[in-house]
């Protein structure tokens, strides 16, 4: 088929490899324009653009799809299809109807669980134990087209945003793949979907990454895995920010019959551990750091954390 490819991050270079190397025409790849990054704000390039380049097809980095500029780039290069790939862009509901076979994109969720930006992590956040991948007909709203075709994955204990959106982008590959044949066969029915069961996941923000040690520490290890590696989750010790690069939910350490309240600190043997909110049956719940960072310092152990600041049982960590 002739593709349109629109697509900006690490996630969607999988499925622009998958549509070139299976033989499709990608007549070009629309990706966001290159932004500055990193602590010397140097333009970059996006990751589909680098992907893209390396397979010698052309680029297109429009500021915007809307208005004349977006109708004469679909024009001019008039694909069959429109395959697009966390674009980034809310795409003009008068270049909808162009492409004959529709814009199809590919979702980090099954939908219409997770709509938005930030499926992954928050999929994660919310402690689910399944998610999966979804391509959909794009229609005026914010994913709500009709689907295609899903698949569906567990996800591990100990899975972060990283590692999730790694095994996802690889299985929306494949589906992208299935979802062309089956276009281009006429054997796809698509299926509108169930809008009372949707969820969202809105675009991530700094203070996503908040702590609160009024949580169990059920949801604030989800919540740590989920925003790896950015925002990140944090709190605050000794009038610092204190960012939370790894811990896990835990007994209660050795002799502790009453649990304190909440963010309390115990140190035990060179371990770091922080009393957090009961759960529902009103056991108290918590949570042992493993890896951390304080303002202005390096990302450490708990236990070189409990030596380099002579940290004592009976501190608080804070909400900042």
């Amino acid at each position: 088929m002739k593709v349109l490819f629109c697509g900006t991050p690490e996630f969607a270079v999988p499925t622009l490899e998958a549509v070139h190397g299976a033989g499709h025409t990608v007549l070009a790849v629309v990706t966001q324009p290159d932004r500055p990054r990193g602590r010397g704000m140097k333009l970059a390039a996006p990751p589909v653009k680098a992907a893209a380049e390396k397979l010698g097809l052309t680029v297109e980095q429009p500021e915007k799809l809307r208005g004349q500029a977006g109708r004469k780039l679909l024009e001019s290069y008039r694909p069959e299809v429109v395959v697009i790939v966390g674009y980034g862009q809310i795409i003009p509901a008068d270049l909808l109807p162009l492409p004959p076979q529709g814009w199809i994109n590919l979702h980090a969720s099954l939908l219409p669980k997770y709509r938005g930006a930030a499926p992954v992590q928050w999929a994660l956040i919310r402690g689910e134990t399944r998610t999966g991948v979804t391509t959909m007909q794009i229609d005026r709203g914010m994913d709500t087209g009709p689907v295609l075709l899903q698949q569906e994955v567990s996800i591990g204990p100990e899975d972060t945003s990283v590692t999730l959106a790694e095994r996802l982008a690889g299985m929306g590959a494949d589906l992208m793949l299935r979802t062309l044949a089956g276009l281009a066969q006429g054997s796809l029915a698509p299926h509108p979907q169930d809008h009372s069961q949707a969820s969202k996941a809105p675009l991530l923000k700094k203070e996503d990454g908040r702590v609160s040690w009024s949580w169990t520490a059920e949801e604030i290890y989800n919540r740590i895995r989920g925003l790896l590696p950015w925002p990140g989750a944090y709190t605050g010790f000794r009038g610092q920010v204190l960012r939370l690069w790894w811990a896990r939910p835990g007994a209660a350490p050795a002799g502790v019959v009453t649990t304190p309240a909440p963010g309390t600190v115990l140190v035990e043997k060179h371990e770091l551990y922080v009393a957090c909110s009961p759960d529902a049956t009103g056991e108290g719940t918590w949570l042992r750091l493993e890896e951390v960072q304080l303002a202005g310092r390096k990302r450490v152990a708990a236990a070189d954390f409990i030596n380099g600041l002579h940290v004592k049982s009976g501190e608080k960590l804070e909400t900042t």
